[in-house]
């Protein structure tokens, strides 16, 4: 067996910390350094008598520090900082946002030695012999576990995911520790109940650390796309996959983000994004199985097929006929205006209690219309042009700090992240997509589920 190791990476490579106690250290350590960053700032303002106002927190040393460690913890607390950054921005000061968003391509490869524990553990004491080649530079990292190109014995082209080794059984402590953290260093809004949310998370990164369910999860994606020769999603190598190891065809493509590039024409930018967002409402209405992380690092795009590549299927949805009726109904009266449908819908729901006041249901349909504008507009909504996410946080902000508006059910915190998160991306890719036809297609008037 080959084992090339032909170039270097630009991200550091660092011992995956495994033992309990040692994350809680680390984490325990970061927030030594916050309050440390913190006092510092205030006696720097007060030696100077400084009239800045804003939080002695909120630093731009403070939020490195966040990010630095998450990347080196990696695992559960690396996610919930990358879901932060992907929904936060209604929650967290700008320092913060845009600090987490780095985390989501910028995780610490695991040394070569922790490579080779894990993969001796999952696959044998001769687990070399089942591949020709194997590359221990890996190919990308996240937060849960990171990809390597190999050949398969047999010839079989690959892309092998291997998971930080203690990340699944430190998710629990990983989750409680980083809310406390969070809460003492006052980074989320004091009101924020925040402990339904953790708990949601848990469950979700419990599941998307079995290698085994997000096989099943490929598997089923596959044959529901099937028939879309736009599509691709990588075959499962089950002979070469564990709980903790998942084998697939390694896909040549580019990152989605090459799509900005001068050298694809705009109409190729709208038909993939008109494509992305057409996928996420079959994946909701028709499918009821989504794929619910839209990280940018989960997309590629083959220009030579004019094909998506989907690559990570951990973190997946399943929804109840019943649920998904009652959600076509609320989308479906915010587009429409229809103000007693939309507000009877969203107490089914959950989005409302039943005793909110006036204003409080005003602000609640305004933060409706903006969720469902692209798809209220009449055209090709330009994604790259508009300015809805930033009215959508400053609704948001309003919203949390001036009404009684419940938090949303915890269930729906991973459908809202794929929603607002597909958003995010057609406009990162810079398409111009007409999103009422599909609406008109796959909401307003679409068949049942599968």
């Amino acid at each position: 067996m080959t084992e090339p190791n032909k170039h270097k990476s630009a991200r550091p490579a660092s011992r995956v910390p495994e033992g309990r106690t040692e994350r809680v250290v680390r984490l325990g350590s970061m927030l030594a350094g916050i309050a440390g960053d913190a006092a510092y700032e205030a006696l720097r303002r007060a030696a100077r008598r400084s009239e800045e106002t804003g939080s002695v927190v909120f630093s731009p040393a403070t939020a490195r520090r966040l990010t630095e460690t998450l990347a080196d913890l990696r695992g559960a607390a690396m996610k919930l900082g990358q879901m932060l950054s992907l929904q936060g921005e209604d929650l967290l000061p700008p320092e913060f946002a845009a600090a987490l968003a780095t985390l989501r391509s910028q995780a610490h490869f695991m040394p070569e030695p922790q490579v080779r524990q894990v993969l001796e553990r999952e696959l044998g004491p001769d687990w070399r012999s089942r591949f020709r080649e194997f590359d221990f530079e890996a190919i990308a990292a996240a937060s849960i576990g990171q990809v390597h190109a190999a050949v398969a014995a047999d010839g079989r082209d690959l892309a092998l995911k291997v998971q930080y080794p203690g990340v699944a059984r430190s998710i629990s402590s990983d989750v409680d520790n980083l809310g406390v953290v969070l809460r003492l260093a006052r980074i989320l809004p004091v009101d924020l109940e925040i402990q339904p949310i953790l708990e949601e998370i848990k469950r979700e990164l419990h599941r998307e650390a079995d290698y085994r369910r997000e096989a099943d999860n490929t598997e089923r994606y596959a044959r529901l796309v099937a028939d879309d020769p736009s599509v691709l999603v990588p075959r499962v190598h089950r002979d070469l996959s564990t709980r903790r190891v998942l084998a697939m065809d390694r896909v040549h493509a580019r990152p989605i983000e090459d799509l900005r590039s001068p050298e694809h024409p705009r109409e190729r930018r709208d038909r993939v994004g008109e494509r992305l967002i057409s996928l996420v409402v079959r994946e909701l209405f028709s499918f009821r199985f989504m794929q619910t992380d839209p990280n940018f690092a989960n997309y590629l795009f083959d220009p030579q097929q004019e094909r998506v590549a989907l690559l990570d299927f951990g973190s997946v949805r399943r929804f109840t006929r019943r649920f998904t009726e009652i959600y076509r109904r609320f989308i479906v009266a915010s587009v429409e205006q229809d103000t007693p449908t939309l507000f009877d819908a969203a107490r089914e729901l959950g989005f409302l209690r039943g005793d909110e006041s006036g204003a409080d249901l005003e602000m609640f349909s305004r933060l409706c219309a903006l969720a469902t504008e692209p798809l209220r507009f009449r055209g090709c909504y330009d994604f790259p042009e508009s300015d809805l996410a930033s009215r959508a946080r400053e609704a948001g902000l309003e919203a949390l700090y001036h009404h009684r508006l419940p938090q949303p059910p915890p269930e729906t915190i991973f459908l809202h992240r794929k929603l607002g998160g597909s958003f995010l991306l057609l406009g990162h890719i810079g398409a111009r997509v007409d999103c009422h036809t599909v609406y008109e297609e796959f909401v307003r008037d679409g068949a049942e589920g599968v």
